[in-house]
């Protein structure tokens, strides 16, 4: 049997494991909400802390908190940041009240509990710990925190290794000339360097576009506390608490200029969503083009060999698979998945709160996560490590009728196209069916059907 003891809130006593630092009402919230068996993320409760040391140093600043209970209060912080097993100290639902009271409570409970040992004080959870603070603007103000944190030390980072990869192996295949697909039908010859170049534009524009988004992330609810009014916080709050929050985290934090949109909303939230889901599509396409140019490799295109990593098969020896743009696609559905979640929750803003909040925070920080650990593998285990197949590269091109569109300018569209089709139809390479159908010299013929040359546009 689990030993217990008797917590007190507004509601009355409750039994709580008596190891456990929180008190009554996260206790309430375990046995309200046993819904998913997920916690909020580790990396939302960080920022949860590290709000609620910036809110002591603040208050302490302001003179509305004694500075040994705030340094308490910052201490048991630390403390808890420095703790592998910090987790077990937050055991509340994601699914709970929407306002991510729970959660709040939840932090402000275990704090309140440290900072009094260390302070050899009593420090309360509602009085000390949530001073100056609403659920109402901590929960919606870390959203946007551990957002922002996520962003600038995973995603970030993760996206530019993989735009430098795409880079380097584009350089790297340059030499290879392949054959161009639209509609997944043979068109003109492109290089390798170049389909690997639009992925690296592709990564490069979700990078800006993050980029774009971070100022707007980066400003706070802090300060508004239950409605965007800012009752019960001093009129300076807002940018004190900012101001060490910034410090703690070297990132640049403000308050926002509307207290009331960024409770009553998560536009931000919504609108940065819709970009990772833009990353999302973009990583679904260079995995798929991955998929494609690796497959057969005698049934399929087989341009490329991608790295062995694992068996592919149960039952079929020596059959391997593209596993790593695979789960790199399944990575893609999940982030699209999320945005589609996220979107409704955004819709959950009635007049003065979004009452969607934990369920935003969970699903913004599982894609960040997702994208960024998935961005490594594909740069460093599928685009870094392919291996081009050169012969098979030469053995489309030669045999591609698509070619005699370099001669529409010379002979019009109508006679290259009979050329095409009948070269086509007999199985024929197109320089021998074109030196037959006119009267260009094959020396000529072989300039303006060159594969290198056509990657080069022009006429």
């Amino acid at each position: 049997m689990m030993t217990t003891r008797i917590e007190r809130d507004s509601m009355g006593e409750l039994e709580v494991p008596a190891s456990a630092l929180y008190g009554a009402q996260t206790q309430r919230a375990v046995n309200n909400f046993p819904i998913s068996g997920k916690r909020m993320p580790e990396a939302f409760i960080r920022a949860l802390l590290l709000a609620k040391s910036a809110a002591a140093q603040a208050n302490a600043k302001l003179a509305l908190l004694p500075q040994d209970m705030a340094d308490g209060i910052s201490d048991a912080v630390s403390q808890l940041l420095d703790d592998k097993a910090m987790m077990q100290h937050f055991p509340v639902d994601v699914f709970q009240t929407g306002s991510g009271t729970s959660s709040n409570m939840n932090a402000n409970e275990v704090l309140a509990t440290l900072a009094s040992r260390i302070a050899n004080k009593t420090v309360g959870a509602n009085d000390h710990v949530n001073y100056g603070q609403s659920s109402n603007d901590i929960i919606p103000s870390c959203i946007h925190i551990s957002a922002a944190m996520e962003l600038e030390n995973r995603l970030l980072p993760a996206l530019e290794h993989l735009l430098k990869v795409i880079k380097h192996k584009a350089a790297e295949v340059d030499h290879h000339i392949k054959t161009g697909r639209t509609h997944l039908m043979d068109a003109m010859p492109v290089r390798m360097s170049q389909s690997l170049l639009s992925w690296a534009s592709q990564i490069e524009q979700n990078i800006d576009l993050i980029d774009g988004i971070k100022p707007r992330l980066q400003s706070l609810a802090q300060g508004g506390t239950a409605v965007g009014t800012g009752i019960n916080a001093h009129a300076d709050f807002a940018a004190e608490f900012n101001h060490q929050l910034s410090e703690a985290t070297g990132l640049t934090f403000t308050p926002a200029s509307n207290f009331f949109s960024h409770i009553g909303t998560q536009d931000i939230a919504v609108s940065l969503s819709g970009q990772l889901k833009t990353v999302a599509v973009s990583m679904m396409k260079i995995a798929n083009d991955l998929r494609w140019m690796n497959s057969g490799p005698l049934a399929g295109l087989g341009e490329i060999e991608l790295q062995a990593l694992q068996p592919g098969s149960s039952i079929m020896p020596g059959k391997v698979n593209p596993v790593i743009p695979e789960a790199a696609t399944m990575v893609a559905a999940q982030v699209i998945g999320n945005d589609s979640a996220i979107t409704v929750g955004g819709q959950a803003g009635n007049f003065e709160l979004n009452v969607m909040l934990p369920m935003i925070a969970d699903n913004l920080l599982s894609s960040i996560s997702l994208l960024a650990n998935v961005s490594y593998l594909l740069a460093d285990k599928a685009i870094a490590t392919f291996k081009v197949n050169e012969a098979q590269l030469q053995k489309a091109l030669a045999r591609n009728p698509i070619l005699v569109t370099a001669l529409n300018p010379i002979i019009g569209y109508a006679k290259a196209a009979e050329i095409a089709k009948k070269s086509y139809k007999e199985g024929r390479a197109v320089l021998d069916v074109a030196e037959e159908e006119t009267d260009i010299s094959r020396e000529e013929l072989e300039k303006l059907l060159d594969p290198a040359k056509l990657t080069l546009g022009g006429l």
